[in-house]
Parts: structure tokens; sequence; C-alpha cells
């Protein structure tokens, strides 16, 4: 399956109920930028990519991963989400994405620092705040940020804090990044919540993906009142009908780096999490985890995109026809962009922001993201859904800033 070619899918369905021309559209079907290297260590060949999709609001800005299952058709698809949420965001940035194809887990630290390094080493041409910045994404963190920075400004000869984002804060970085996507996507829960359920009480709500955004978020709700029934990681998942304690099972995955030999709990798979039936289910692990083979079987009425690309193009025809709301993606997992932004604007400006004003800066921001794809759902009457409100909006901003710099009439 492409999910590629499920991304041109959405972007045509866009199209059809926007009016919007052919020859716009072009500009949105293939990366500006599309960058492969086979990084070599120690005798091994690792395929590495870092494409940029578009940079008609600002450089690219998009994360890393270090995944087995990396692709290029996976990484162009991130590219292409990391377009749409940048410009749905409203802040100055394209879209990119980069990847390398390989397990991380198990690796000793030097052997994850060479390959961090040499990805810095061979896309360093194309990198830089002003070119292209990345982050931290699938199996990447803070420390192999700080490798590749530091690869980075040895290549070019100067320090450069602002090419990457999702630093230790001793190298530029803030406090804050650590939960932003997590905050950001518990403060449009929060706004969905008051729009389609007030007043309704003891929410449940399943994570698929207890990971670092996938804990943090339940961990806010739970804090709200919201009733974690079942949770999951790679390894499988635990369910208790009333309930499970998420600090408990949040310090458990801290110690033991999988929930596979939680005691407490019914052990259930990753599959039949999705299928648990909760009032709210969370999607914060991988792409295409709900498509037609299984959509059907959703009980949930609301979804929240926590990953990027969870529900596939067939899925989401299903899940509309039944009535199931889903936040998409390029609205509900922007916090940790939108952080980003913060860091790298700081690095920019050497100017030092305080996090609790940071922290009401992002609530606005994604108060107001949620307001305006609210708003162009309303405004349709219904008759589209919220990922085609937000992906109108995104596109048209694009457009705009292309016709100013004159690629398109």
């Amino acid at each position: 399956m492409s999910i590629f070619a499920d991304n041109l899918k959405r972007l045509q369905e866009v199209q059809a109920i926007s009016g919007i021309k052919d020859e716009e559209m072009k500009v949105l079907l293939e990366p500006v930028q599309n960058k492969y290297v086979e990084l070599e260590i120690e005798g091994e060949k690792y395929p590495a990519w870092r494409i940029l999709y578009n940079r008609a609001l600002g450089p690219g800005k998009g994360g890393i991963r270090f995944h087995p299952e990396v692709s290029e058709d996976e990484v162009k698809s991130l590219a292409f989400w990391m377009t749409l949420k940048n410009s749905l965001a409203d802040i100055p940035y394209g879209g990119a994405k980069g990847g390398v194809k390989f397990n991380p887990k198990g690796l000793s630290e030097q052997k994850l620092e060479a390959i961090s390094r040499a990805y810095a080493h061979a896309f360093a041409p194309y990198l830089g705040q002003d070119k292209d910045i990345p982050a931290p994404d699938v199996y990447t963190n803070g420390k192999i940020m700080s490798w590749m920075l530091d690869e980075f400004e040895q290549v070019v000869g100067h320090h450069e804090p602002g090419m990457i984002t999702g630093k230790p804060v001793e190298l530029g970085g803030i406090k804050m990044r650590g939960d932003a996507t997590a905050q950001g996507g518990y403060i449009v829960i929060k706004e969905m919540v008051s729009k389609f359920l007030a007043g309704k009480k003891n929410l449940s709500f399943a994570v698929q993906g207890f990971g670092n955004a996938g804990s943090f978020i339940a961990e806010k709700l739970a804090a709200d009142g919201f009733v974690m029934v079942a949770a999951s990681d790679s390894s499988g998942g635990v369910y208790q009908a009333d309930g499970l304690d998420v600090s408990k099972l949040a310090q458990f995955k801290q110690a033991a780096g999988s929930l596979s030999s939680y005691e407490e709990g019914t052990k259930i798979s990753n599959a039949e999490l999705l299928e648990t039936e909760v009032d709210i289910l969370i999607l914060a692990a991988l792409e295409n985890q709900i498509t037609e083979l299984n959509a059907d079987k959703i009980k949930a009425k609301y979804i929240v995109e926590l990953a990027n690309g969870p529900v596939d193009f067939a899925a989401d025809k299903i899940l509309a026809s039944k009535g199931t709301l889903i936040v998409p993606d390029i609205l509900a997992n922007s916090g940790g962009v939108i952080t980003s932004y913060f860091e790298w604007a700081q690095n920019r400006t050497g100017q030092i922001l305080d996090e609790e004003y940071l922290r009401v800066l992002l609530d606005k921001k994604m108060k107001a993201n949620w307001t305006a794809v609210y708003e162009k759902y309303l405004a349709a009457e219904n008759k589209i859904t919220l990922r085609q409100a937000a992906y109108w909006l995104a596109i048209n901003r694009i457009l705009i800033a292309e016709k100013y710099r004159g690629r398109i009439s």
C-alpha cells in the first residue's frame, strides 16, 4: 500500500470540494527536493532520505525517524503532512522529513551516534536554519539531535543551533519540548469535548502507542477525570474496564521499556485495542493502523490522530459513513512543531522567553487552529469532515504564498 498514493486521493478530494484549479494543484503533487544516500558504517549500509516537500511559506521543517520500515514513500508522505501541518498552524515553515532505514533497538550508543553523525554529515549541504530544520521523530530524541547538531557545525565551521530543534536545554532547546505534542493534542481534545461531548463525565479513552506523546496525553486526561481503559505499545497492550492507573503504567513503561510484562489488567493486542469500546480513541503509533480491513470494527465515536497518518483514505470513508469524528493529525499533533518553532525563533534571535509565556502561546495557537478548522467544518454544514476542512485551509495558505511568489497565476 502506497501511503503517498493515499495522500493524492485526499488532495483530489479536497480539490473537488474547494474548486482549486489543476495548475494550482501541481505545486503540491511532488516534493521540491528529494535526497537519498546510503550511510556506510563499519561495512554496513543504511538507506537514508531527506525530502523537502514545499517551501513556499518558509524553510523546510520536519523530523528524522529511525525505523526498520522507513521508505521513500513514507518519508515523502510525512514531508507532505508536515507541509500541511505547518501551513495550518500558521508558522513560517514549509514541510520536510527524514529517515534512516534500520532497527535502532538494541544497538549500542556508539553505533547510534555513528549513524546520527553520518546522517548529519551526508545531508549537511541541504540543512540549515534558513534551509531545512530537522527535529526528533520515531526512535530519535534530544541526544541524537545533539550529535547531529555537533556534526553539522563541524562541517559548516560555525555555531548554528537553529538548524535543528528538540535539543537539550543546554544546547539551545526549550524545556516544554518533551510534552509539547501531547499538550497540543490535549488542548484539542478539550476543545472537541466542549463542542461535541459537553456535560458528559468520566469519558473513556484508549491509547495506541503508549510512548512519549501517548503516555503524556494519557496523564493529562486522567488528571481531568477521563478514564483510560486500554493502552498499548509495539509489544502489545493491557485492558481494564474500570480504568487503568495511568501514572503507574507510565512509570512501569519508563522502567521496563515496554508494556509486555505489566501484570495488572487483561493482555490485549494492538488490533484488539483499536476495536475497544471507548468514547475517544487516541492513535499515537504509526501510519495505516486503521484501514478498510478493520474500520467497520472501530467502536469509538471520536478518534484523535496524535500520530501521522494512522487512518488511511479508505478507512476515512468508512468511518465517516458511520458518523465517527476524526480530529486529523495535521491539527491534533501540531503542538510539537509549534513548540519547535518557538525553539528555532529563540535560537535565531538569542532572546530567551519564559516557559509559562510559551505555554500560554501554545494554548492560544492550538485553540485558534481548532476554531479555524471547526468553523470551516460548520460553514460546510457538516458536509465535509474535519480532515477536509483542515486540508482546505492549509492548502489555501500555501497556494496564496505560491501566487505571491509568482509560481502560479
